[in-house]
């Protein structure tokens, strides 16, 4: 026994090891399992239990009759001769060996009952064995258990027992014999995309599948989401910038300066007229008030674009400022431009006028002095 066990542990870790440096493929089978689950088998095996249970009754009727003889024997002995009571005992001796032969012939290593039984399991142990061998050539077995066997497993995982693929194909066998041969093909194709299926090799497989697609998906979805928070965080700046400039400007109409950074080279020298009058812009470096600057957890990027929106809506501010200037210099000099046109043409009309012999309304001279207006008569 102990060289049994010897014998077993190191055939199970050599086939471990094997396993793992070859990648070996190993399966098992429950006999006992299939045999309860097939159909044919389960009908036979109680007309044999039947049987049996016929031949245990043959028996106790055998051993009951045996019991009586010997109990009458033992009560009648004192009266009996030598002779009659070794007759009797023979006779009980001979029962009982008929009844040992019965038990031997029904129930023994060799009886009708392990006789039937094998008849009975065989067909469906080769059925089992053909099964087992197309599997194997199928999905790459390299062992195959039957664990109802001698061979004592200690552990098994479930993925690895084809005992309901077995039975499966064993019941598509019994329902194509009823079947016409379109009927048993159509039957045929669809068990084996459900064989397919449930492969635990190609499970695996399409477990790995799903992770790495899921995954990928993550990752996509991931990316997505950072751009669109970078997108929305790009519109909140533009609004606080836009905010900005619209506060600026509404500053300016108040008479109010909006606190801006301003850059020295746009804030340097005199505007594009040359009016010494216009207001120089404003050449310190304030820094426009800003939310990003009002909390003291505000990163270094944000500080950096309020900066620089605030400086860009100083220049526009600063921009606008010179060109209303501008524009109301011009406005100015057209207008003293059309004054004095207009001095010019009074005046040209009072010399014409006086050269005609008319005077010219005094409100029309282009001198404006106080000389009297020429006489009409007199004394």
């Amino acid at each position: 026994m102990k060289r049994y066990l010897t014998v077993l542990i190191i055939v199970l870790a050599s086939l471990s090891a094997a396993a793992q440096a070859k990648g070996v493929k190993i399966a098992y089978i429950d006999m006992e399992y299939i045999l309860s689950k097939a159909p044919d088998f389960a009908e036979a095996k109680n007309q044999l239990e039947q049987r049996a249970a016929k031949w245990k009754q043959e028996m106790d009727v055998k051993r009951n009759e045996i019991n009586k003889l010997k109990e009458s024997l033992q009560a009648e002995k004192a009266l009996l001769t030598k002779e009659l009571i070794d007759e009797r005992e023979e006779e009980i001796a001979f029962l009982e060996k008929d009844l040992s032969d019965y038990q031997e012939k029904k129930f023994g290593p060799k009886g009708e009952l392990i006789t039937q039984k094998t008849v009975l399991v065989k067909p469906i142990q080769d059925q089992v064995f053909t099964i087992v061998q197309d599997l194997a050539e199928a999905r790459k077995y390299d062992f195959v258990f039957d664990k109802s066997s001698d061979l004592t497993m200690i552990f098994s995982a479930k993925k690895h027992n084809i005992s309901d693929l077995i039975v499966k194909r064993m019941s598509r066998s019994a329902k194509q014999q009823k079947m016409t041969s379109k009927e048993a093909k159509k039957l045929d194709e669809e068990e084996k995309l459900d064989e397919e299926n449930s492969d635990p090799d190609k499970i695996d497989k399409q477990k790995v599948l799903d992770d790495k697609k899921a995954a990928r998906q993550k990752l996509i979805d991931d990316r997505k989401a950072a751009a669109e928070a970078k997108r929305q965080a790009a519109l909140e700046k533009r609004e606080q910038l836009l905010r900005d400039r619209e506060a600026a400007r509404d500053a300016k109409k108040n008479g109010t300066t909006a606190p801006a950074t301003i850059k020295p080279e746009e804030g340097a020298g005199s505007d594009v007229t040359g009016d010494d009058d216009a207001p120089a812009p404003n050449t310190n470096k304030t820094a426009a008030p800003d939310a990003a600057d009002e909390g003291t957890n505000t990163d270094a990027a944000d500080k950096a674009a309020a900066a620089k929106a605030a400086r860009d809506a100083a220049a526009e501010e600063a921009k606008r400022v010179r060109q209303e200037k501008l524009d109301e210099r011009n406005k100015a000099i057209e207008q003293r431009k059309k004054e004095a046109q207009e001095k010019r043409d009074a005046a040209k009309k009072a010399r014409d006028e006086k050269q005609n012999g008319t005077a010219a309304p005094a409100a029309a001279d282009p001198t404006g002095g106080d000389d009297d207006p020429p006489a009409t008569g007199g004394n």
